[in-house]
């Protein structure tokens, strides 16, 4: 089972980078800088979910995805290396700190922000970006380049990848007795979302508080999805010429992108993770008081026999 698990992780990787590259917001002389890499997100998820085993599988993809830009150059080579060692580091740093792929505990989606999104991917931004400099391939200069690298890498660990991990928990048939308001979110996602980000960036806020109700009520089950859809819609957005980011140069543009994004990501993962936390916490005490309270009925009987004391024998 190995070898198809590692032939379907390349696909999906390969299929991550081209919809990274579909509308990315730089492009850097045949290599796309994206804000968000899904690749990356697509690749942690794998090996969190079916092991390391499965690494060739994101070597495999990332080589279709360069494969198809233009030559393959020892900078290339570079990149493959970087690419593949980012997320194991990702998840050997995840896994020694007692990450569990539920998400949820606070203190897991801490672990995926700070050691999965913003530590272990400076990998793949520092390799990358170095090689494209040691080729002469950076017309933006090698900061500009990591940064967005980096960035994008990250945002792809945190929007893609607990989306990826929410969605292999799905199991059917799927609980009915809340449609009513799952419609609701769905409908204010659809409705909101787009207005508060194609208008003006003056609106911007207005979906989070749809992303607080999607958390509070269905945690990482709907506020991860919006998320997610939340920031291609802004991605999309940012690649036109006309509206909310029309007036804005390309690293403007870039730096507006992951700041909204980061933002998202952070309020949907910390907020679900706490919420659930809280749940499995209270669902706890809820089922010590109904084990104690059956301990009680059970000894009840032989109380009522003994107490109170027959006081009409005196002696």
């Amino acid at each position: 089972m190995t070898a198809p698990r590692i032939l379907g992780v390349a696909v999906a990787y390969y299929a991550g980078t081209r919809v990274g590259t579909l509308k990315g917001v730089t492009r850097l002389d045949g290599v796309d800088v994206s804000p968000l890499w899904p690749a990356t997100g697509i690749a942690l998820a794998a090996l969190l979910l079916l092991g390391t085993g499965i690494w060739p599988g994101i070597t495999l993809g990332t080589f279709g995805s360069v494969a198809t830009l233009g030559p393959f150059g020892a900078s290339n080579i570079a990149i493959l290396a970087g690419n593949t060692v980012a997320p194991l580091c990702s998840w050997l740093l995840l896994r020694r700190v007692g990450f569990r792929v539920q998400l949820d505990r606070l203190r897991d989606g801490m672990a995926l922000v700070f050691l999965g999104a913003l530590t272990g991917i400076l990998i793949s931004s520092t390799v990358g970006a170095g090689a494209l400099a040691l080729s002469g391939t950076l017309p933006l200069g090698f900061w500009p380049t990591w940064l967005a690298w980096w960035t994008g890498d990250a945002m792809g660990v945190l929007l893609v990848t607990p989306f990826l991990l929410v969605l292999c928990r799905i199991r059917l048939p799927l609980p009915t007795h809340r449609w009513a308001e799952s419609a609701a979110i769905v409908v204010a996602a659809v409705v909101i979302t787009p207005l508060a980000v194609t208008r003006s960036l003056t609106l911007v806020f207005l979906f989070f508080p749809v992303l607080i109700w999607a958390a509070l009520r269905f945690e990482l089950a709907a506020s991860a999805p919006y998320a997610l859809f939340v920031s291609v819609v802004a991605i999309l957005e940012a690649a036109k010429d006309i509206g909310a980011f029309a007036h804005y140069s390309l690293m403007e543009r870039l730096f507006s992108l992951q700041v909204l994004n980061g933002s998202v990501a952070l309020t949907s993962l910390l907020l679900a993770a706490t919420i659930t936390e809280q749940n499995k916490l209270r669902q706890g005490i809820e089922e010590a008081c109904e084990a104690l309270a059956k301990v009680v009925k059970e000894i009840a009987p032989e109380k009522t026999r003994l107490w109170p004391p027959d006081r009409t024998q005196q002696p």
